[in-house]
């Protein structure tokens, strides 16, 4: 139900910013136990974002024909399991967050807050992939205040380069609903827009993402390694556009979570050997 494989994401982002924030802000990579629980509050997160979503839009996936055999329509499971299970992952989040720091507590409710929110946002905004975009990018930024318990210029930079990548890819993935959506009222910009407008808005949204993280290697001073690690990301973005075509969607699995998965790590790994260099 809740996609593990889609983690790919936002895990190595999370990891990204705890171990750029130490070392930006102390010199030196996290301690164990903060990895254990960095890596624990991004399970409770996700889970339960994802479990939300799926209890949230039950209604909506089960009259989708694309998505009516997911786990709550086809009666896989009922809604008071799934609550249970958002629940505890919750409690896991906030068990997390009180074990890393003081600051990591203090903005949880807003962690929580757009964890909630994204699914509602469909109801009433073509926006709701910029939300979307916030919360996922809220996982470097957790990583990097769980770390260091502080907050700087650079975790912002970091911050807005997933969340137009994140917004990027997900008005791609909404292209295939543009007409469900159009016709039951739903919110996303390929359904008010148009695929054709929808793909060059993702193309805009992930030049965003481009200059932010070339800003971020400006600001914390990288190296080589960490540009290069960017520049295959920029490459990869193209790639994946090039993929999807107002007329043909055939490919969008590929470029949504293949292209996507390989992005994340490759930014993970390189500005992790930047740092380590």
């Amino acid at each position: 139900m809740i996609k593990f494989e889609h983690t790919i994401f936002a895990l190595p982002f999370a990891f990204l910013g705890a171990i750029m924030g130490n070392i930006v802000e102390e010199g030196s990579m996290p301690l164990l136990i903060e990895w254990i629980w960095i890596t624990l509050a991004m399970v409770g997160a996700r889970s339960s974002a994802m479990a939300l979503n799926r209890a949230i839009d039950s209604e909506i996936d089960g009259a989708n024909p694309r998505t009516k055999t997911r786990a709550i329509p086809a009666k896989l499971l009922n809604r008071g399991e799934v609550y249970v299970f958002i629940a505890a992952s919750l409690a896991l989040l906030f068990v997390s967050a009180y074990q890393l720091n003081f600051l990591s507590v203090k903005l949880l409710p807003l962690a929580v807050f757009f964890l909630v929110i994204y699914s509602y946002t469909k109801r009433f905004t073509y926006l709701c992939h910029i939300v979307l975009g916030i919360t996922i990018a809220l996982a470097p930024l957790g990583g990097w205040v769980g770390a260091t318990g502080t907050l700087s210029p650079e975790a912002f930079l970091l911050f807005f380069g997933v969340l137009f990548w994140t917004a990027g890819f997900d008005v791609i993935y909404a292209t295939q609903d543009a007409d469900y959506d159009k016709s039951h009222g739903l919110y996303s910009i390929p359904s008010a827009f148009g695929i054709s407008n929808a793909l060059k808005a993702a193309k805009w949204l992930h030049v965003a993402s481009f200059i932010a993280f070339i800003s971020l290697g400006i600001v914390s001073g990288m190296g080589w390694v960490y540009y290069l690690g960017v520049f295959i990301s920029g490459a990869i973005m193209v790639y994946e556009h090039s993929l999807v075509k107002p007329h043909d969607l055939s490919k969008l699995d590929v470029a949504f979570f293949t292209m996507n998965g390989i992005l994340s790590v490759v930014m993970f790994i390189f500005s992790i050997g930047d740092l380590l260099l």
